[in-house]
């Protein structure tokens, strides 16, 4: 159960953690800020939030939940690098996209469609300056083995995919190693 995917960006990240895992699924789109949506979400969802994963009769109802919950049961757990602390490493870098950020989302709101020109804080700058980092030290350390953050598409891809759309939404210049991250994951055919 997502909201649009144009706008919601959690949504995105479980849409496109579903997609890559090659598992089949059926999306349930509820239009967002409708009166409809919290009459229907609340058919799926304990927080009424989206999205929703329903599997059974289980429902997880939070991205990143999501996304461990399809890697754990779906894909053996390959979301994750193999190796113990490049998987912490992953872990902590989609941690942070999933509780950080905040100056960035409030100031360059989703949607995928739309070229704008703001004028950011100071707060926002220093968001793009440490997503560039991360971008740029996992280019530069396996852009070369699959061209993920971790080589292979992982769960932190996931989290920082809508990133790359917002960036390009608002024109944010990058530095060469992140900016082939953010082409490499606009070529994915998701």
């Amino acid at each position: 159960v997502i909201g649009n995917k144009n706008y919601s960006t959690w949504s995105l990240r479980a849409w496109l953690m579903l997609y890559k895992s090659e598992v089949k699924f059926e999306e349930n789109l509820i239009q967002l800020d409708t009166p409809e949506f919290y009459t229907e979400i609340k058919k799926f969802s304990p927080a009424q939030k989206v999205p929703t994963l329903v599997d059974g009769n289980l429902t997880v109802w939070d991205s990143l939940a999501i996304c461990e919950y399809i890697n754990d049961s779906y894909m053996s757990g390959t979301a994750w690098p193999d190796d113990t602390a490049q998987k912490a490493k992953a872990r902590s870098l989609a941690s942070e996209m999933h509780s950080g950020f905040v100056a960035l989302r409030n100031e360059m709101p989703m949607n995928i469609r739309a070229r704008r020109s703001i004028n950011l804080s100071q707060e926002a700058k220093a968001d793009i300056a440490r997503i560039d980092q991360i971008w740029s030290e996992q280019f530069r350390a396996f852009g070369n083995k699959g061209g993920w953050l971790f080589g292979r598409w992982s769960i932190a891809d996931a989290m920082y995919a809508p990133v790359t759309l917002r960036f390009q939404t608002y024109g944010i210049e990058l530095s060469p190693e992140a900016q082939a991250y953010q082409e490499h994951v606009m070529n994915c055919d998701a």
